[in-house]
Formats: structure tokens, sequence, C-alpha cells
């Protein structure tokens, strides 16, 4: 078994796409549009080999808000440089929660960043 995605409800498809290809580096790998089933896909993610995870970016027509919830954590992504990542999404519009620094008791460097639809995203520096 591997894992292979994580989907999240968006509420605007489009500004999602931008948001986790053009602020976070992410490929648009592929949609698939299913107006029978009133939603549309975007599966993103930074390759198409087979052993990456992916994120299925969910669009169900006509819902531009869901809530959160209190049982969601967040999604996690290795970076080489958490402060310029978090420059770098800032600059392109994205919001940072977090700055970089170590977690509280030990010394791994991380931040927290939101999406468009609010889900976190922890950064890691590697």
């Amino acid at each position: 078994m591997r894992f292979l995605h994580t989907m999240l409800r968006v509420g605007d498809l489009q500004r999602s796409i931008d948001f986790y290809t053009k602020i976070m580096g992410m490929k648009l790998l592929r949609t698939t549009e299913r107006p029978d089933q009133k939603y549309s896909l975007a599966f993103v993610g930074y390759g198409s080999n087979p052993e990456q995870a992916e994120l299925e970016l969910t669009y169900n027509h006509g819902v531009s808000e869901y809530d959160l919830g209190t049982a969601y954590g967040h999604i996690a992504i290795g970076v080489d440089d958490a402060k310029a990542a978090c420059e770098k999404i800032r600059s392109g519009g994205g919001a940072v929660t977090r700055e970089a620094g170590p977690v509280k008791g030990g010394t791994t460097v991380i931040a927290f960043v939101t999406d468009p639809d609010g889900y976190k995203i922890e950064l890691i520096e590697r």
C-alpha cells in the first residue's frame, strides 16, 4: 500500500489551482469535469512520479465555502528554507500564520500558512 492523495473541498477551483501552482510551486497534474454529478476535480502535486502524494481539489458546483470543523489539522510540506518559503508565499498573496522558527521544545524549523479556503499547511525545514 502507499499514500495516494488527500482531498480538500474548495470554494473556487481556479483560485485554489492558482494558489497551489503559482504560490506553493506544485504542478497541475490532471483535471476531471463531472457536470452531471455537479463537481470538478483538479489534482496538484510536486511531480507525476507515482511515489509522490497529491492533493485532490474538489469543487462541488454552487458551494463557495465550507466549515472546516475542529478535526482537520494540516498538510505538511518539506522545504529547504522555511523563512524564504514564507517570504515567497506572502509575496504571492498567501497568508503566513506562523513565521519560521524552531518548534517549541525542539530545533526543527517550521512555519504555517493557510490556503485560500483556510486549510493549514505546515512548512518543515528539511
